[in-house]
């Protein structure tokens, strides 16, 4: 098998920030991280992975204050307990640092200088609202007001819940600090910018080739519009790191967080024989650096970041990997619901590894959004990964243990099938390098079907009776097991721990993508014991009561979200039944070519499509049967509501719906794009 030249690489995922705990939302993040890093390891490359905590700002100093403790004895006790959370998802970080480090405080002042000597930073006066009873300059955050829209109190600085306006904190009608509850003063101060605007040709090239099309056309829209400069200080009290040659002013959070990344990577060189900083980040390193974040800061990430290393001599990024947002049942995460769920209290009722298989399922290498369906989760897991996966192991284990002294034949019973499956080595490959992890699942899961339905085809609990078939009973059940590595090798990376049981089962050492050449043969396997556990839909009830509880008012961090791959939302719940042309837009429409189509048993009006959507199938049922006969719709093209979440029906999970107009009945036409339109495409 060809093998490609070893790489050298760094990812990273976005930083948590310390006023939470770890949830589903960095856990999709940081598990589809790990996923591709274990990836590259497997393949052979050198892969470290970095993260920290986001630690700076004012909201730390508050909580810390309110806590009784220091700053830094707060974020270190964050830190501690976001690093096991991530730990026990199995999640495999070289190093979880801090962005208050010295590491970064020093790196920090060095790119601001480099910068600044560059001519890249400026000063400039900015109004703001202030507290005078705390004496401190307040973010839209720390500021409550009526709404100068429509008159609502109560609202934000920034956007009100009631109409949805945005606006300044300024425009407030009797503005109020959630610090202190004092009336804010207008008052100046001056400020450092970081002048983006100089670096639109490098950022126009840069967007057009490292990031994801769809990402590359939303920073599109931004740089037509014309780059403005970032206001990357804030005033004392703050937690964080002084700008040099300042005596009260401290670097925004957005300045020091992404710098972070290169501390973390710093902190793990140091530790390290051979493992050097600048190899992976000064310009032109062939070395690669891949950063996985949520679509919500991609401004940061795919406009300031890659602006301020250049601007200071650095290297930018060899891409940035966009995921969306989650939902959990079709709605935002809500505590009111018991959806929003974090990593402690999933652990204490469920095994990690079915979530990260889940989000695997779910992840498609885009950054369209997605449903985290809980009845779907209980019923794919159980499914593929006991009832396909783990199922065909135990299947033949049991024969070689008690029949064969855990002996397995010297040749396989069917050896095409085997080089079928290894066959399909680089094609999975692909989608997991491409981040279509969703993708390579569905190969996989192919694989087991075909494993056993050969297992079922020779029966071997039905050979071991019959005179003369010792061996190839011993040979099929050998074959088996094979079949069962090598999807083990593939799915290593999403589930670790069931690849170390396995690994123990089959008494070899770790597997590796080389263990993909050769099939185990005339060798002896360990007892087998259960390798996964079913999902009991009762552990999930459990899980979601214990997250059930009123909503409160999320805290707050002086940065936009750093890691918002859900939010937590009860707006809506007992909403009217219009909406708004906001609700509209996130209705997305793609087009879609039938594969298959079938009638569904038992039911009178149902058909089951199975749809090409461009770069996964998926399947939907569809009311459509006293309209259309099934084999007429196959290769034909229709538009599906592609992020709809999935139903549970009577007759299975639908994932989508079809677009179809008409009084009813017979007279039910599905709506058709021109002929010339791709699986795939955006409906607009």
């Amino acid at each position: 098998m060809s093998r490609e030249a070893q790489r050298h690489i760094l990812v990273t995922s976005a930083l948590p920030y310390v006023n939470g705990a770890i949830h589903l939302g960095h856990l999709l993040e940081d598990i589809q991280t790990d996923i591709w890093a274990r990836f590259q390891r497997l393949r052979g490359n050198v892969c470290h992975y970095v993260c920290a905590d986001d630690t700076h700002g004012t909201g730390t100093m508050l909580r810390a204050e309110a806590e009784g403790i220091t700053p830094e004895a707060m974020i270190e006790a964050v830190r501690v307990e976001h690093a096991k959370d991530f730990a026990d998802f199995l999640i495999h970080h070289d190093r979880y640092h801090s962005t208050h480090s010295p590491e970064n405080e020093a790196r920090c002042a060095l790119i601001f200088e480099r910068l600044r000597d560059n001519g890249y930073i400026f000063t400039g006066d900015v109004e703001q609202l202030f507290d005078p009873e705390r004496g401190l300059f307040l973010a839209d955050r720390f500021v409550r007001g009526t709404c100068p829209k429509c008159g609502a109190d109560d609202q934000a600085g920034d956007n009100c819940d009631n109409c949805a306006a945005t606006y300044a904190a300024t425009d407030l009608i009797e503005p109020k600090s959630v610090v202190s509850g004092a009336a804010p003063e207008l008052r100046s101060s001056t400020h450092y910018f970081f002048d983006l605007g100089q670096f639109e040709a490098v950022l126009r090239e840069w967007t057009s080739n490292y990031v994801q099309p769809e990402v590359a056309n939303k920073l599109a829209e931004w740089l037509d519009s014309g780059l403005k400069a970032w206001d990357i200080s804030r005033d004392a009290p703050y937690f964080g790191f002084k700008i040099p040659g300042t005596d009260d002013k401290y670097f925004y959070v957005w300045m020091d967080a992404p710098i972070g990344y290169m501390a973390a990577f710093e902190n793990l060189a140091a530790d390290i024989d051979g493992l050097n900083f600048d190899d992976y980040w000064e310009a032109g390193s062939a070395f690669e650096v891949h950063h996985f974040i949520g679509k919500d800061i991609i401004n940061f990430h795919c406009l300031f970041w890659p602006a301020v290393l250049t601007g200071s001599g650095y290297r930018r990024p060899t891409r940035v990997h966009t995921h969306g947002f989650i939902t959990v049942n079709g709605t935002k995460m809500s505590k009111s619901r018991g959806t929003f769920i974090n990593a402690r209290t999933y652990l204490d009722h469920l095994d990690p590894e079915a979530l990260r298989y889940y989000y695997a399922t779910k992840l498609s290498g885009n950054s369209d959004d997605m449903d985290i369906n809980l009845d779907d989760f209980v019923q794919r897991v159980n499914s593929d990964v006991v009832g396909k996966v783990v199922n065909i192991a135990s299947r033949c284990a049991g024969f070689i243990n008690k029949q064969f002294d855990g002996q397995l034949a010297s040749k396989l019973e069917s050896p095409e099938l085997w080089r079928d499956a290894a066959a399909k080595a680089e094609v999975i490959a692909e989608y997991f390098e491409a981040g279509n992890f969703n993708r390579a699942l569905r190969e996989v899961t192919e694989l087991a079907d075909r494993a056993n339905e050969y297992i079922a085809e020779h029966a071997p609990w039905k050979l071991i009776k019959e005179d003369g078939k010792r061996d190839l009973t011993q040979a099929v059940c050998t074959q088996g097991i094979n079949q069962f590595r090598l999807i083990m090798i593939y799915l290593k990376p999403v589930l670790p721990g069931l690849a170390e049981r396995s690994e123990a089962f089959l008494n070899v050492a770790p597997l590796s993508w080389d263990d993909l050449d050769a099939p185990l043969l005339d060798h002896t396997l360990n007892a087998f014991s259960p390798l996964f556990a079913r999902i009991d839909s009762k552990d999930v009830d459990a899980m979601v009561a214990a997250s059930t509880e009123n909503e409160t008012p999320p805290e707050t961090s002086d940065a936009p979200s750093n890691t918002t791959s859900a939010t937590s939302d009860d707006a809506g719940a007992d909403a009217p039944s219009t909406i708004n042309i906001d609700d509209f837009a996130k209705v997305e429409l793609r087009v879609a070519k039938v594969l298959k189509a079938e009638p569904v048993d038992g039911a009178d009006k149902l058909l089951r499509l199975t749809l090409d959507v461009g770069d996964h199938e998926r399947q939907v049922l569809s009311g459509i049967k006293p309209a259309y006969d099934a084999s007429e719709l196959v290769g034909k093209l229709t538009v599906v509501v592609a992020n709809l979440a999935p139903r549970k029906m009577k007759f299975g999970t639908s994932e989508g719906m079809v677009l179809a107009a008409g009084p009813g009945g017979s007279d039910i036409f599905l709506i058709s794009p021109d002929s010339g339109a791709k699986p795939g495409m955006v409906v607009s």
